[in-house]
């Protein structure tokens, strides 16, 4: 998990353990375990607390790389890659397509 995101932060900030246990409502004898990593998962309610004061989301706290969301294709999009590719397809392909496109109206 990425707790090591609430030192970076922390610092950014320049605060200290025991203020933002103070502004969190976290014991700093929490903190300090968590920071230290004797506590590897700490409660839910225990991030929530550290990432308001810190200005984060819980997110930020999750070190699973994500790949980028792709743009959801627009109208004018799927109509020029119909219009590019429409003479290479197949009329299998053109088939399938029309098939697909009449189940989404459907």
């Amino acid at each position: 998990m990425g707790l090591e995101k609430i030192e970076e932060y922390k610092k950014r900030l320049g605060m200290t353990t025991a203020e933002l246990s103070e502004k969190s409502g976290v014991p700093k004898g929490t903190l300090d375990k968590i920071l230290s990593g004797v506590t590897r998962d700490p409660k839910l309610e225990t991030l929530k607390a550290i990432a308001r004061v810190l200005g984060l989301t819980l997110d930020d706290f999750d070190d699973v790389s994500r790949e980028p969301e792709k743009p959801v294709p627009t109208y004018d999009d799927v109509e020029l890659l119909i219009a590019r590719n429409g003479k290479k397809m197949s009329k299998e392909q053109k088939l399938r397509l029309i098939q697909l496109l009449s189940e989404i109206d459907e």
